[in-house]
């Protein structure tokens, strides 16, 4: 059984390091941890106890940091970009496999319609393209975001914590129909006839 929790404790080190998304990563690069401390504590092998427990506490910390910063205003940015615009084009290029697995109606931009990227820092995290329906509802096109940052929630403060969709004159905002494994609910859309909606205006 020792033996069986030894393999198994580094089994789940090296597959931590192979998540893309940065929050699954810690959280089971920590799980590995914890196992391996077990194993060796058991065998009395105390300098990898010890560089487990260093590893450990380095996970716990970044873990903090991540999950307290996962609603904070101050995460990300949203700034307003051409829909046709050679960089977003770049970007729908190199995520078009992601793209049609959860939005597989989408086709492109919508002439006239708006774009937006999430930033943190000088990365692109994420990115919303919408068009106005007509008194002040925008449907949401594309909500995408790189999957490294899927766990933590930056399409959440486009909607919900940023006032630039406000700003730009929407008061609602409503899901594409077919879109897939949807998170909406979760951050306060009401589902309305097979898509998700969500009052801008009363949010706030």
């Amino acid at each position: 059984m020792l033996e069986v929790v030894g393999w198994v404790g580094s089994a789940v080190v090296v597959w931590s390091m192979m998540q893309q998304r940065i929050l699954r990563l810690r959280f089971i690069n920590l799980v590995g941890c914890l196992l391996q401390i077990v194993y060796n504590s058991v065998l009395g092998v105390w300098p990898v106890v010890g560089l487990n427990v260093v590893l450990a506490a380095v996970q716990l910390v970044n873990l903090y940091r991540l999950l307290g910063r996962r609603h904070s205003e101050e995460a990300y940015e949203v700034l307003r970009v051409d829909p046709q615009g050679e960089y977003l084009h770049h970007l729908l290029a190199r995520h078009r496999g992601d793209i049609e697995r959860f939005t597989p109606g989408f086709r492109g931009p919508v002439p006239g319609g708006a774009a937006y990227l999430i930033v943190k820092g000088e990365e692109t995290v994420g990115y919303v393209l919408l068009h106005d329906t007509g008194d002040g509802v925008a449907q949401i096109d594309l909500d995408h975001v790189v999957e490294k940052y899927r766990d933590l929630t930056p399409g959440e403060f486009v909607f919900n914590s940023s006032d630039i969709l406000v700003e730009d004159g929407y008061r609602r905002v409503r899901t594409a129909p077919g879109v897939r494994e949807p998170y909406y609910d979760r951050i306060g859309f009401t589902e309305v006839g097979g898509a998700y909606e969500l009052d801008l205006v009363g949010a706030r």
